[in-house]
């Protein structure tokens, strides 16, 4: 008897959690109300502009020509939201700001290919069936393959600096552009250089904590040159936004290629995040994880809703209990992002969603500001957040 009394307490106090939890489960159509509201208001404000801003401050907007490697996330938001609300009006503005960047696929000088055109055209073809949407996104991905040298086995990623062939963390997002075009054309070579990349960056991009460096620069004949940060606060510091596109990356790598290594390293990815000793109650993360001045330094509402994203993703990949995990911990950051800690009032924050993400911290550059790839990816979240 007292043993079932006691099973009996332990399983109601299980189910009460557990209905706590569910009860307080993050803000999703008010956010996406608020999204709408902003959306519309800026796809109003910027309808004729030949640029976009990147983001919204203590100083204003920041103004960025529509090569920017952002150009991609506006439209981007529309089409997500519009895809989550069905609003006509907002899949009319999606249209007009992707037809801005029909330059872009054929440009062969940035490695973000995958940023600027999967949000923009890559949506509109999976929400509309539009093949000229298609074709700019095939161009694109044929343009960033042109980036891959072959006996380093990278895609370049930058064309300035000191740097002999450098390669950030960041490149592992612009993988999805390659395996996508390889699918949809059975271009198997596209689908190769991504691989090789993945392996690459896998083999010499990552600590034995598994963060990752920033930049890692190779020689000619394929040998590290220098491992190093552009925006993270040291060498060797582990910059939160760098950690998330990691997580984010090979989690994509493993969607399309079901190769174990990638989902083993997504998981030590996530596992290194999760277990942050000094993470904030809130699950928004300090803009690096080592930056100066914690726990007074600034947050970066950009890096965690790209670890929300690509957890949610991850976690149906994985057996349920980790799956579990994941889960909550991204449900944990959607419920801070959907509060008014950081969802921005219609009408305020430059019309962008959310508040307090970092750009470029070491140039004192978009510090506690709103940017428009935070709202991409968090709107994203919420989408996949709203499926399950």
């Amino acid at each position: 008897m007292k043993l079932y009394l006691q099973t009996g307490v332990l399983l109601g106090v299980a189910l009460l959690s557990c209905t706590s939890r569910k009860l307080d489960v993050p803000d999703t159509s008010g956010a996406l109300e608020t999204a709408s509201v902003q959306l519309k208001a800026a796809g109003a404000e910027w309808f004729d502009a030949k640029c976009f801003p990147r983001s919204y401050g203590k100083g204003g907007y920041l103004e960025m020509k529509l090569t920017d490697w952002t150009c991609g996330f506006y439209p981007g938001c529309l089409w997500l939201t519009y895809a989550m609300t069905g609003d006509d009006e907002l899949a009319s503005l999606a249209r007009h700001y992707t037809k801005k960047l029909s330059d872009i696929p054929a440009i062969t000088s940035t490695h973000d290919l995958g940023f600027m055109v999967m949000p923009s055209f890559g949506m509109e073809y999976t929400l509309t069936g539009d093949e000229a949407a298609k074709a700019a996104v095939i161009k694109a991905a044929h343009s960033l393959a042109g980036r891959f040298n072959d006996t380093i086995g990278l895609i370049r990623s930058w064309d300035f600096g000191d740097w002999n062939y450098p390669v950030i963390i960041d490149n592992m997002m612009n993988l999805e552009l390659l395996f996508t075009v390889a699918e949809w054309t059975g271009e198997t070579r596209l689908s190769d250089i991504a691989v090789r990349h993945a392996d690459r960056t896998m083999e010499n991009h990552f600590r034995p904590d598994n963060s990752s460096w920033h930049v890692v620069s190779y020689h000619d004949d394929g040998t590290v040159e220098s491992k190093s940060t552009w925006q993270g606060c040291a060498d060797d510091s582990r910059w939160a936004r760098g950690q998330a596109w990691g997580l984010y990356g090979y989690t994509v790598s493993y969607r399309f290629t079901r190769d174990p290594r990638y989902l083993e390293q997504a998981k030590k990815i996530a596992a290194l995040i999760i277990g942050l000793p000094d993470m904030p109650e809130d699950k928004i993360p300090y803009w690096d994880y080592d930056a100066p001045g914690i726990p007074d330094a600034a947050r970066d509402a950009s890096a965690a809703a790209v670890t929300a994203s690509a957890l949610l993703e991850l976690q149906g990949m994985v057996d349920p209990v980790l799956g579990a995990e994941y889960r909550d911990y991204a449900e944990d950051i959607l419920r801070s992002l959907c509060s008014e800690n950081y969802l921005a009032n219609p009408g305020t924050n430059g019309n962008f969603i959310l508040m307090h993400s970092t750009g470029a911290a070491p140039f004192d550059s978009e510090i506690d500001c709103a940017l428009c790839y935070a709202d991409y990816y968090f709107l994203e979240a919420v989408q996949r957040y709203k499926a399950l």
